[in-house]
C-alpha cells in the first residue's frame, strides 16, 4: 500500500496549479525547498516521475496529469466532508470562501460583510476578488465555497441563484450634461471606453452597442471601472458602468451619468455554487443578505 498523505496531495495540486515552485510554495506557506523535498518523496512513493524540471518552469509527466485531476477530487470530496460537518454545528459558522468579480466587489462587499459578520458572529468570511473565468476554476476545484457573479455562467455543475437585475448607466465628461442622451447605435461611433479583457463587464458593453471586439478596433481600456471615470472626467471618452457603482466613482469627478434609452442594458447578478455542497441551505441566507443590500445600492438618477 502507497502511503500518500493528504499534505502530498495539497503539495502536488499547487504544484501543478501554478508550474512552479516558488508560487506554489508561497501558496502554501512553505519553503520552495520543503515543497521540493515533499515532491521528491511523492515520486519516490510512486515509484514514477511527476515533473519535468528545468530552469524556468516545470511541466507534468502524463502521470503527473492524471494524478493532478485526481488530486483535485480528493481534495474538494474532502472540503465537502468538512462542509457536511459545520451544518451540524450553525448554519453559517467557521470559515466562509466567497469569491467577487471586480465589478461588484468595492460596491456590494462591504455592506455584505458588515451585515454577515453582525448576524453570524462565527462566520470567518474569506473574501476574494477576481474574474469570473478565475473564480469558477476556483470553484470548481474546491477553492472557493460560492461567488457572486454575473449570470449565466452556464456550468452543468454549478447551481446558479439569480439575486437582483443591474442596469448599465453612460458615463461621459460633465460639458455633455443636458446634451441628448445617445442611443446605442450611436456609441459605436464614440470613444467608448472599457475595461480589459477577462471582465465578463466588458463582454457585456461591447455585446450592448453591438461592437465586435477584434484587435482591429482601437478601444480604450482601463484596469477598474475607478480609472475609466476618471479617463471620462479628463475628457477622453464615455463609458458605461453598473448603477451600483455610481455613488463610488462618479461622485468626485466631473462627469454626466445618465439612463439610456429603452431598452436599457442590464445585467442579471446572483450567486454560483457547486450542485454537490452541502452549504446549499446555508447559501439561501446569503442571498437574503444580498438582496437587502442591493437595494441600498440602487442608483436613483433620471
Amino acid at each position: 500500500m502507497i502511503n500518500l498523505t493528504m499534505k502530498h496531495l495539497r503539495y502536488f495540486e499547487a504544484l501543478s496549479r501554478h508550474g512552479h515552485f516558488g508560487r506554489a510554495a508561497e501558496s502554501c506557506a512553505i519553503t520552495q525547498p520543503a515543497l521540493s523535498v515533499q515532491m521528491k518523496e511523492l515520486e519516490a512513493l510512486l515509484g514514477a516521475p511527476l515533473i519535468e524540471r528545468n530552469a524556468r518552469q516545470i511541466r507534468l509527466t502524463s502521470l503527473g496529469e492524471e494524478l493532478a485531476v485526481r488530486a483535485r477530487k480528493i481534495l474538494g470530496d474532502v472540503e465537502e466532508i468538512a462542509d457536511l460537518a459545520r451544518t451540524v454545528h450553525a448554519p453559517l459558522a467557521g470559515r466562509l470562501r466567497l469569491g467577487v468579480i471586480p465589478t461588484i466587489a468595492p460596491y456590494l462587499l462591504p455592506r455584505l460583510i458588515t451585515g454577515l459578520t453582525q448576524a453570524y458572529p462565527n462566520l470567518d468570511l474569506q473574501p476574494r476578488e477576481s474574474v469570473t473565468r478565475t473564480l469558477l476554476a476556483d470553484l470548481a476545484d474546491g477553492r472557493l465555497d460560492l461567488a457572486i457573479v454575473a449570470l449565466p455562467v452556464s456550468e452543468p455543475a454549478l447551481h446558479e441563484e439569480p439575486l437582483f437585475d443591474e442596469e448599465f448607466v453612460l458615463v461621459r465628461p460633465g460639458s455633455d450634461a443636458g446634451k441628448p442622451v445617445p442611443r446605442p447605435e450611436h456609441l459605436r461611433e464614440m470613444r467608448l471606453l472599457l475595461l480589459e479583457e477577462g471582465h465578463c463587464f466588458r463582454d457585456q458593453a461591447l455585446t450592448f452597442c453591438d461592437i465586435p471586439d477584434t484587435p482591429a478596433r482601437a478601444l480604450m481600456q482601463g484596469s477598474s471601472l475607478a480609472t475609466l471615470v476618471q479617463m471620462v472626467g479628463a475628457g477622453i471618452g464615455v463609458t458605461l458602468i453598473p448603477e451600483m457603482a455610481v455613488a463610488v466613482e462618479a461622485g468626485n469627478a466631473p462627469v454626466d451619468v445618465v439612463r439610456l434609452p429603452a431598452p436599457q442594458p442590464k445585467r442579471t447578478i446572483g450567486m454560483v455554487w457547486r450542485r454537490s455542497s452541502p452549504l446549499a441551505e446555508s447559501f439561501g441566507l446569503i442571498a437574503d443578505q444580498l438582496r437587502e443590500q442591493a437595494q441600498a445600492l440602487a442608483w436613483r438618477g433620471s
